[in-house]
């Protein structure tokens, strides 16, 4: 009989650990939608009774996720995904203002926020990106610092996808909100909450927010679609016109299947929430402590109580985190790294150099996310597997001595 090790080792199996790019659709998710691929496959806007049976399943699962949210169901907005509920809510809102308005961003948005706001500042409206602390923090106060006597969006991410970092949204919308008012301005508060769904609280009420948005595929949802809540009374215009779908918000024949996973999906996350939280702190805090122990060198960047309780972030000097990543994979094992790869180059991260970290440790940076089902044994496995990578790579010569030897 073959040990768990030696199967990994055999490539039979695989330990994922990269939660927080993506996650297997549950059973429970999977068996929810079945149905509406090819049984009750109406269009939810026609007339007859198989269209009843789409139109109810999409009510059932925005109710669902209203339940979550804390919100009006007419306040959910169904969309393709995370990306396209951030853009909604940026563009959208800015698309009503008569004059140019301020875009506040900060430095450690993901790229939907990030690109959208470019895109308003081709339009002629101003964007200001907010500095983060050594951890990726936002000041709620430097947030509300940076407004000024315009009418203003401001997006800053509930929780980081890299590095994990929490931020204090209620206070950040409560800043903003109290500069709105004594201004006399607009001030509209988005959060990209697409990480945090499943770690923490999402009652809309207590964040403070007017949009906020989701992602099925992350915690255990199907890919392809998303939400966006929409508080009532905020003026938006919408990104795709059509039939009028999602209360004019939103237009296209809806994802039914799509939609029904992500109701189901969101409410299992929410109830497993603190469970999950209290399992996935357990493996990281141990695998981050066996890591410093085996690894020597390694830096740590996760904060130390404002981070995701599922993700490990580190950076090993000298080291490139492709090389590390390819000899992890080549024993089972599913990590992401803190760099984006081009064809000409790797860049490092825009998030760990707004964090102050210099090119070459960005570059040797990777992250680690755990799931409802990875086990103790996935840590021990992986520790062991990280260790001898960054011993062999250590071990390598350099590129320049390698060169200077031919």
């Amino acid at each position: 009989m073959t040990t768990a090790v030696e199967e990994l080792e055999a490539g039979s199996r695989l330990i994922y650990l990269d939660h927080a790019a993506t996650t297997p659709v549950r059973h429970e998710v999977l068996d929810a939608m079945l149905p509406y691929f090819s049984q009750a496959f109406g269009n939810p806007s026609s007339l007859y009774a198989i269209a009843g049976e789409s139109r109810n399943a999409i009510d059932e699962a925005r109710a669902r996720v209203a339940s979550v949210l804390n919100c009006r169901t007419s306040e959910v907005v169904f969309t393709g995904g995370g990306t396209e509920a951030d853009n909604m809510a940026i563009k959208g809102v800015a698309s009503t203002f008569d004059e140019p308005a301020d875009i506040i961003i900060s430095d450690v948005e993901h790229h939907a926020v990030i690109h959208a706001a470019e895109q308003l500042e081709h339009d002629g409206h101003h964007v200001i990106s907010v500095p983060v602390d050594q951890y990726g923090i936002v000041d709620p106060a430097d947030v509300a610092s940076y407004l000024g006597d315009r009418d203003a969006v401001v997006s800053i991410m509930y929780a980081n996808n890299e590095v994990g970092a929490i931020n204090d949204i209620s206070e950040i919308s409560r800043l903003v909100k109290q500069h709105g008012s004594q201004q006399g301005t607009t001030v509209v508060m988005h959060t990209d909450a697409v990480q945090a769904s499943g770690k923490l609280t999402l009652d809309v009420k207590t964040l403070g927010v007017d949009f906020l948005s989701l992602s099925a595929h992350k915690i255990h949802g199907p890919k392809g679609v998303g939400v966006l809540y929409a508080r009532r009374g905020v003026k938006i215009d919408p990104l795709i016109a059509g039939g009028g779908q999602e209360r004019q918000r939103r237009s296209g024949t809806e994802n039914v299947p799509g939609i029904v996973g992500m109701g189901v999906a969101l409410v299992l996350a929410e109830n497993e929430r603190l469970e999950f939280c209290e399992h996935t702190r357990g493996l990281r805090d141990r695998f981050l402590a066996a890591v410093t122990e085996r690894v020597s060198g390694v830096v740590i960047n996760n904060h130390p109580q404002h981070s995701l309780p599922h993700i490990a972030h580190i950076s090993i000097p000298g080291l490139e985190g492709e090389p590390m990543l390819l000899g992890l994979d080549f024993k089972g094992i599913c990590a992401s790294s803190g760099s984006a790869c081009s064809s000409a180059s790797i860049e490092p991260s825009h998030v760990l150099l707004a964090m102050g970290m210099s090119h070459e440790l960005a570059q040797g940076s990777l992250r680690f996310s755990f799931g409802k089902d990875s086990t103790q044994d996935d840590v021990e496995y992986s520790v062991n597997a990280l260790a001898d990578v960054v011993d062999q790579l250590r071990g390598m010569p350099s590129m320049s001595a390698r060169v200077s030897a031919v």
